[in-house]
């Protein structure tokens, strides 16, 4: 009997295991095919980044170009947290990686989200890794870019920075 149970929970646990594989819709995709407007906001993160002279200067600049968990519940600010940690730690190392940025990598992540409350943000997230200078050691690093189901033509870099 428990011989048989043991089957049981072994096969119903390998079916919902392998179930949480169709909800997954993460997909690579060549850097070609990310829009203009993705780009555009890669573009303008990392000039941010390395154009400010202080980080608070940088969260000024891109928090128009910024959603979900990177924006204060007030919804009219950069989160003092990510400005402490995330946000300081790619201002120090933006100047490492190439401007306008070299796309090594690209997953397409469908039917996503980041923030809670007033900061949620729905859509397709796009995760674009980004190559170091010539001559600068190290791997590529990624930033997140959501293109949101309300408003596809203003994508937001969301969660997750602080990895150049």
């Amino acid at each position: 009997m428990k011989m048989k149970n043991f089957m049981i929970c072994f096969v119903v646990g390998f079916f919902l295991i392998q179930s949480f594989g169709v909800f997954a819709q993460t997909t690579e995709i060549t850097p070609p095919k990310v829009s203009p407007n993705v780009e555009k906001v890669l573009n303008t993160y990392l000039e941010a980044l390395t154009s400010s002279a202080t980080v608070g200067d940088a969260a000024t600049k891109i928090l128009p170009i910024a959603g979900g968990h990177l924006i204060a519940q007030s919804g009219n600010a950069i989160a003092d947290d990510v400005i402490q940690f995330s946000l300081k730690k790619d201002h120090q190392n933006a100047h490492f990686y190439q401007s306008p940025a070299k796309i090594t990598r690209v997953q397409k992540i469908e039917n996503d989200y980041d923030g809670y409350g007033v900061t949620l943000i729905e859509g397709t997230t796009f995760k674009i890794w980004v190559a170091k200078k010539e001559g600068v050691a190290g791997m590529p690093a990624p930033v997140r870019i959501i293109v949101p189901k309300n408003d596809p033509s203003h994508p937001k870099v969301i969660s997750n920075i602080g990895s150049l």
